[in-house]
């Protein structure tokens, strides 16, 4: 079993960075060596823009990636696995917590996320983990595991938490460090 300091460990939080309330922003303090992915524009996602912050923070990185994105930051390393995949073979495995469905999402003004596409349903190029809550409002439950499945992911129930983000006051959300121990457990050496 690998040790979590075996690894570059990247943060992607989604639409609107994740605050000072959010988990990931919780364990970028307990974990000093995690480094959070820097968009310039958190609150207009623009595919492009943000899949070449990721490349420059994947060739940068010293040691094998975890990728652990939350909602939109999903969508980017999907897509991204996909785009680049001489990059994703640096990626050891990615952590997706609340995969936001890109086929039914729709923003009311039509801004959002830009150039992400649809749902790849293939199996992913790395190890995965999905972790989704039963009453996420951008995905359902049942969408989640068919994501799983596709990608070929581990599937952890992330129980009535919603979208998982700052709204639900995780804190440092001990029970996702949990399922990331059980994630990282299952990588080859």
């Amino acid at each position: 079993m690998q040790a979590l300091k075996d690894f570059s460990v990247l943060i992607h939080p989604g639409l609107n960075g994740a605050g000072e309330d959010h988990w990931q922003t919780h364990w970028e303090r307990a974990f000093p060596d995690f480094v959070r992915v820097q968009q310039a524009d958190w609150e207009r996602p623009v595919y492009d823009v943000w899949a070449a912050r990721l490349t420059e923070y994947v060739n940068k990185a010293p040691k094998p990636v975890i990728l652990v994105p939350h909602s939109a930051g999903t969508s980017l390393a999907m897509k991204w696995s996909f785009d680049q995949p001489a990059l994703a073979k640096k990626v050891a495995g990615v952590f997706f917590v609340a995969p936001s469905d890109r086929d039914r999402w729709k923003s009311p003004d039509g801004g959002g996320p830009q150039g992400f596409g649809g749902m790849i349903l293939k199996r992913l190029p790395y190890p995965s983990a999905v972790v989704a809550g039963r009453d996420d409002d951008r995905v359902t439950f049942d969408r989640a595991q068919d994501f799983a499945k596709a990608w070929g992911s581990m599937f952890f129930d992330g129980g009535m938490n919603g979208h998982l983000g700052s709204a639900a006051k995780l804190g440092l959300w001990p029970e996702g460090l949990v399922f990331l121990g059980q994630f990282l457990a299952t990588l080859p050496e």
